[in-house]
């Protein structure tokens, strides 16, 4: 019988649209698909899922990726960016995540509808299934990446100028969120001592 759960996150960003910066609460709905018989694994990939949400996504900027010059003086500015192949508008960016979590969750949770809104929406919520075009987010691109990474190379058309997103990448065994045990790595780390208690004299 397959299992399905639905999880809830919320996290707060900006998003840079015409020249513009706005600072909004994002809540997202999540309905999965549990692939996995491991509790282990199906653990796992809801931590990375809320990693991905804390780390990743909350404080961030979310800017188009055309917009060379202005995710050049957010990264001077030490800004997480996040740069996406459209305006950032709500209906992209829940496109966005539905196609990263399946991509951090590797099969073992698929994400199969996502319910976004925001401040700024209005009270209008956008609802996205996999069943439907991705869009823009068909192409190559971090968010088929399944690391944590929401890093990109956007190309400037005039200078051919590249720009990396993020300075330092991450993989999943540096935050024990790997499918294997940790314990498998460790395991020749480990020494067992027998100690045998002092006979007596």
């Amino acid at each position: 019988m397959t299992a399905r759960i639905q999880r809830d996150f919320e996290f707060v960003s900006g998003v840079y649209v015409e020249n513009e910066l706005f600072m909004t609460q994002f809540e997202v709905e999540v309905n999965f698909i549990v692939d996995s018989d491991s509790v282990r694994e199906q653990n796992v990939a809801l931590d990375r899922i809320k990693y991905f949400f804390i780390e990743r996504l909350d404080s961030s900027i979310f800017i188009n990726e055309e917009d060379t010059e202005n995710i050049e003086k957010f990264i001077n500015a030490d800004m997480k960016i996040i740069a996406i192949p459209e305006e950032p508008f709500d209906q992209i960016i829940g496109i966005m995540l539905l196609v990263k979590l399946n991509s951090i969750t590797e099969g073992r949770l698929v994400a199969t509808d996502i319910k976004l809104t925001s401040r700024m929406s209005d009270g209008v919520s956008y609802h996205h299934s996999l069943e439907e075009s991705t869009g823009p987010f068909a192409l190559k691109g971090w968010w088929e990446d399944s690391s944590p990474n929401t890093s990109s190379r956007v190309n400037k058309n005039k200078s051919k100028k590249i720009l990396k997103m993020i300075k330092a990448e991450t993989c999943w065994d540096e935050l024990y969120l790997s499918w294997e045990p940790v314990g498998k790595f460790l395991q020749s780390d480990v020494v067992v001592v027998d100690f045998e208690p002092k006979a007596d004299k």
